[in-house]
C-alpha cells in the first residue's frame, strides 16, 4: 500500500522548501509505504525504540529466522529466552508480550482506526505498555499512512534538521511543511540512511 497523497505532497513541499526539494529530488520513485500489517508494524517499532535502523533491521531478522513469521500468537507464545536470544531486551520482551496480548484479547482492534483522528489513536495505543508517543507516530506514519504526522522527539529527525537547516526549530519548518509532515520526515530520514526506515 502507498500513499494517494504521495504526488501532491512532494510537489507542494517542494515548490515551499527549496532545502527539501533538493532532497526530494535524490530520491525520485521512492516512498512511504504500508506492509499492511497493524501487530508487525507496531512490533517494529518496539523493536527499533532507542536504536540504530541497522540494529533494528539486525533484531528483526533474527526473530523471523528463529520465530518465523512475526505474528500475535506466535510472540505470545515465545518464551522470553527466544526472544532475548533475538537481541531483545528484558524490557523490550516484555513489551511485545503486551502488545500481542492487546491483539489477542482485541482491546486494541485497529479496524476502528480509520475514523478515528491522530490523537485519539496515540491516545488508545499508549495504553499499551512500552507504547510511547514515538511508537504510536511510527504506527501512524507507516501503518495508517496519516499525512501530517512530525515525531518531535525521534533522534533521525533530529539529526536530519540540524544537517539540512543548522539551527533552524524543528516545530517553525514543521509548519512550513503542514499538512505533508509525514512526507517531510520520511524523506529527512531517507537523506540519513541508506536504506529507507520501514515499521
Amino acid at each position: 500500500m502507498i500513499p494517494k497523497y504521495w504526488q501532491q505532497a512532494i510537489t507542494e513541499l517542494s515548490e515551499k522548501d527549496p532545502i527539501m526539494a533538493k532532497i526530494i529530488s535524490r530520491y525520485q520513485g521512492e516512498m512511504l509505504q504500508s506492509r499492511g500489517d497493524a501487530f508487525g508494524s507496531l512490533a517494529r517499532s518496539i523493536v527499533g525504540q532507542q536504536i540504530s535502523v541497522k540494529a533494528a533491521a539486525s533484531v528483526w531478522n533474527k526473530m523471523e529466522n528463529n520465530l518465523g513469521a512475526i505474528k500475535k500468537d506466535i510472540i505470545f507464545a515465545a518464551s522470553d529466552e527466544d526472544l532475548r536470544s533475538c537481541g531483545l531486551s528484558r524490557q523490550k520482551v516484555s513489551y511485545m508480550k503486551s502488545l500481542a496480548w492487546h491483539f489477542i484479547d482485541k482491546s486494541i482492534n485497529p479496524a476502528t482506526f480509520h475514523v478515528k483522528s491522530d490523537e485519539e489513536i496515540i491516545k488508545e495505543l499508549t495504553l499499551i505498555k512500552g507504547i510511547g508517543r514515538w511508537t504510536a507516530e511510527m504506527f501512524l506514519i507507516f501503518h495508517m499512512l496519516r499525512p501530517n504526522i512530525f515525531p518531535l522527539d525521534d533522534i533521525g529527525l533530529q539529526k536530519a534538521i540540524a544537517k539540512h537547516y543548522g539551527r533552524r526549530k524543528p516545530h517553525v519548518l514543521g509548519r512550513t511543511w503542514q499538512p505533508w509532515c509525514s512526507v517531510a520526515t520520511w524523506y529527512l530520514w531517507r537523506s540519513l540512511d541508506p536504506l529507507p526506515v520501514e515499521y
